[in-house]
């Protein structure tokens, strides 16, 4: 499982894309998730999209990246990308507490 956090920018977006947004806007809503979701702020300048990508046993950083970013074109919305960042969940070692003695 990969997960990628894309920051970035909205570039030249439309009345009806800014009032989708707009009506769209939670932030409690920030979540790992396969189409990915959305967080911006009222003057929607800056974004940062969040998704979780089912990762392959050759797959790699490259891979999700591209994923990542064809996820978020199908959203539609106008954008600059300024940096993806991602995390592959297989790598991710969980230290349990030991038992009490």
């Amino acid at each position: 499982m990969f997960r990628v956090t894309i920051r970035g920018t909205f570039d030249g977006l439309s009345e009806a894309d800014r009032a989708g947004l707009l009506a769209d806007a939670d932030a409690f809503r920030a979540a790992f998730t396969e189409v990915g979701t959305f967080t911006y702020d009222r003057s929607l300048s800056a974004f940062t999209f969040r998704c979780q990508l089912p990762a392959g046993p050759d797959d790699g950083e490259e891979e999700a990246t591209r994923r990542a970013v064809t996820a978020l074109e199908a959203h539609g919305y106008p954008h600059r990308i300024l940096r993806v960042a991602v995390t592959d969940m297989r790598e991710i070692k969980i230290r349990r507490k030991g038992r009490a003695r």
